[in-house]
């Protein structure tokens, strides 16, 4: 079973998937927003396809811990998520995320069209890969 990052933004979602050991991040797609309704049932159709037993939402938090209206958003597509999807689904702290990987495509000599392009499932890809590391480091070791 795998694992779904998601990129929540105001135009499109990232969309990010774990290998089947949930060891690694792989960006997987871009969803163009339609309607709160028709983005919950693709995403929902994206869990089933791909065998996800879990979904990770980066919760865009401001760099003082408050939560800003991006971060109210992202709360409120993840309560629509929770009551419709039938997976755990969780918020992830994403400081920073976009702006690492912009800085990232940038120092690639990226054109600015292939940034946006791309952006926002790299964006997906990086925070879930942080989810998967840190579930590494708190499972038992097996020693």
């Amino acid at each position: 079973m795998r694992i779904m990052g998601l990129d929540y933004g105001k135009k499109r979602i990232g969309v990010a998937l774990s290998d089947e050991a949930r060891i690694i991040a792989q960006p997987f797609t871009l969803l163009t927003r339609v309607s709160a309704v028709k983005d919950i049932e693709e995403i929902k159709r994206l869990i089933v396809e791909n065998h996800v037993e879990r979904v990770v939402i980066g919760h865009p938090v401001n760099m003082d811990g408050t939560l800003g209206k991006s971060a109210l958003e992202v709360e409120a597509f993840a309560e629509r998520l929770k009551t419709s999807a039938s997976v755990p689904i969780e918020l992830w702290d994403e400081r920073l995320s976009t702006v690492a990987v912009t800085r990232i495509l940038i120092d690639a000599d990226v054109s600015r069209v292939k940034r946006k392009e791309n952006v926002d499932k790299l964006s997906a890809c990086y925070m879930l890969q942080g989810y998967l590391d840190r579930a590494a480091k708190r499972a038992p070791s097996g020693d």
